[in-house]
């Protein structure tokens, strides 16, 4: 073997090495606790309400966070309000139209900004949203906690965890839903908050 090989073979076994790093995250969820809050706030009535069918994969290496990828999907037939005369017309035709459009989704392009905070990863998440078949880029404050051999307290099988929470808004009218209309009820800034964990079972 030349000298020659060296160099290719050291970089071929430090790239082996790196990647398997990457954890593969399933953020489906056996417990059903994984959610997304969502509120709109009116001139007359605010509406709070949540979504637990929550759905995923993420992959995430520790010592490169800013490498993450992956997508985070909601089934739309889950979101749920109080009051259920107002969860059918979420669910209906003209609002959420949940029969035609059965999945609200994020795909992460890039995080920016990262920085560690003690167990915390902190950054901006770039990626873009679908609701109701429109998709729009949207910008997000993104905090990733990274649990170490913590999914046995959680679902009771050996592994790791990674949770990723975050808050930000949209617009109904940036994805066609009734825009400008019921503003006086129904606000047109939607806060949505996401708290949710992934499972990486041990092999």
């Amino acid at each position: 073997m030349t000298q020659k090989c060296f160099p290719f073979l050291a970089a071929l076994i430090a790239s082996t090495c790196l990647s398997a790093k990457v954890i593969t995250f399933d953020f489906k969820d056996p417990k059903n606790v994984n959610n997304v809050i969502f509120q709109m706030d009116a001139p007359l009535e605010s509406i709070n309400g949540s979504g637990h069918g929550v759905a995923g994969i993420v992959k995430f290496d520790p010592s490169s966070p800013e490498s993450t990828t992956g997508s985070i999907t909601l089934v739309a037939t889950s979101l749920h309000v109080g009051n259920p005369v107002l969860k059918e017309h979420i669910h209906g035709e003209e609002w959420m139209d949940v029969k035609k459009y059965p999945e609200i989704k994020f795909v992460l392009s890039k995080l920016e900004n990262v920085r560690k905070d003690g167990l915390h990863i902190i950054a901006v998440a770039k990626g873009k949203m679908t609701i109701r078949k429109v998709t729009k880029e949207i910008t997000a404050p993104i905090k990733l906690t990274f649990l170490k051999g913590m999914l046995e307290k959680r679902n009771r099988v050996p592994g790791d965890l990674l949770v990723i929470r975050s808050k930000f808004v949209v617009k109904r009218d940036d994805f066609g839903i009734r825009p400008g209309e019921k503003l006086e009820k129904v606000s047109n800034e939607i806060e949505i908050s996401l708290n949710v964990a992934g499972a990486a079972p041990a092999k």
